[in-house]
């Protein structure tokens, strides 16, 4: 029997060759995991601003609806609704109330109530062709006159159906007007004026102070604000579209002394009316 002998030299340099090809079956192993892990973190990264965007679109859209079609805020900027609103109050409108308005179209949703007589409301003013730079703006009143109502003023005071009303809103924060003072805008009330009836023939041309009678027809209202003397409402404007109602104010929840009232630096936050925080609108 023959017994076959390999150098020892041969079997030293076997051995290197073979360690060496470990070493790079190794090394491409470990890429391949550095590889992998590469691509899990970018894949993850991708995932997180996708979760993330995801819940601000939630939050936006949802803060969409809640504005759209349940509470608005609205700011006060002027003084046509003293005391009853102050230049400076921040409030909050229950849009549901009377049905909310679907942005961008003549429609509005069904509300469980439906406007009053008295109430304080916000809506869409008609056309004002004096200010074409704010043909239509927002605007928050009370309402005066329903459909079917004859309503007419005498000498400052407000009469429906041959009714005097109380408003119980006099202020002597309240504007003293000339009421005699006539506007070519008062025109439009020669269109409903009635004539021949018990409560009086109608001037000759509408004042400030006294106008009417005139008779509401369906689906319109007729909106003063309380301050009557320093007031733009239906007296100028016409009457207003019941689609044109926006909301129910609920409640003021901040207001300040505006700047030009106030002797206070930065009013908004040195000159707060605490006592007016939580008032009720009525």
């Amino acid at each position: 029997m023959h017994q076959s002998l390999i150098p020892p030299a041969l079997v030293s340099v076997a051995a290197r060759k073979s360690s060496a090809k470990d070493k790079d079956k190794d090394g491409a192993a470990k890429g391949s995991v550095a590889a992998a892990r590469s691509g899990k973190g970018g894949g993850s990264s991708v995932k997180k601003f996708w979760e993330g965007f995801k819940s601000i679109a939630g939050t936006i859209a949802i803060f969409l609806i809640l504005r759209t079609f349940f509470v608005e805020a609205y700011r006060i900027p002027s003084g046509s609704m003293i005391p009853a609103l102050l230049i400076g109050d921040w409030l909050f409108v229950n849009k549901l109330r009377y049905g909310p308005h679907i942005p961008f179209t003549k429609t509005n949703l069904p509300g469980y109530a439906e406007p009053q007589r008295g109430e304080v409301i916000v809506l869409k003013s008609p056309p004002q062709f004096d200010q074409p730079d704010d043909l239509t703006p927002t605007i928050v009143k009370r309402l005066v006159g329903m459909p079917g109502d004859t309503i007419y003023m005498r000498d400052g005071k407000l009469f429906v159906d041959g009714l005097a009303q109380d408003p119980g809103y006099r202020s002597p924060e309240q504007v003293k007007g000339d009421g005699t003072h006539y506007d070519p805008l008062m025109e439009w009330q020669h269109k409903y004026t009635v004539k021949g009836t018990r409560f009086g023939e109608p001037p000759a041309q509408p004042r400030l102070d006294n106008w009417g009678p005139l008779v509401i027809p369906d689906t319109m209202l007729m909106m003063m604000g309380d301050n009557r003397y320093d007031s733009k409402d239906s007296r100028y404007w016409g009457l207003v579209p019941r689609r044109n109602v926006r909301g129910r104010p609920m409640f003021v929840y901040y207001s300040f002394v505006p700047s030009f009232q106030s002797d206070r630096p930065l009013s908004f936050i040195t000159d707060i009316r605490w006592s007016r925080i939580g008032h009720w609108i009525k």
